[in-house]
């Protein structure tokens, strides 16, 4: 049986004269950046990502809480920017859960609106509604 490339079957194997020669691990790297289930390993860092959950006040918890924020805006209507440490809770953004964070600051505003508190350096983080 003869075939189209019959004339190329014998010919020496081509080496340049300019070139060096790749060993096998420079040739199998040309491959490489190919990845068949790309972000694959991407989903698997984010799904083993660990996540807090929000955790529910006692009803005394929240009283102590709205005292507190009572004083914090009696300091603001005298015209005072009180230094407060508050820890509230950051939702994650990818998936359910998130994490409790700690600022500490003055106070420049509460926008009440909003249900947030405005720091003097223009950081706004939201607060608790809390139904007494």
């Amino acid at each position: 049986m003869s075939g189209k490339y019959d004339d190329m079957l014998h010919l020496p194997h081509h080496i340049s004269l300019t070139r060096r020669r790749m060993t096998m691990a420079e040739r199998a790297a040309q491959f490489s950046p190919f990845a068949a289930l790309a972000g694959h390993e991407d989903a698997i860092q984010e799904t083993s990502r660990v996540v807090g959950r929000r955790f529910d006040l006692s009803e005394e918890e929240k009283a102590v809480l709205d005292r507190k924020q009572q004083i914090i805006l009696g300091f603001l209507k005298q015209g005072e920017q009180p230094m407060v440490t508050v820890t509230y809770f950051r939702p994650d953004r990818k998936k359910a859960g998130g994490e409790y964070v700690k600022r500490t600051g003055k106070v420049k505003k509460v926008r009440e609106v909003e249900n947030s508190l405005v720091f003097a350096d223009g950081v706004e983080i939201p607060f608790l509604i809390l139904p007494i």
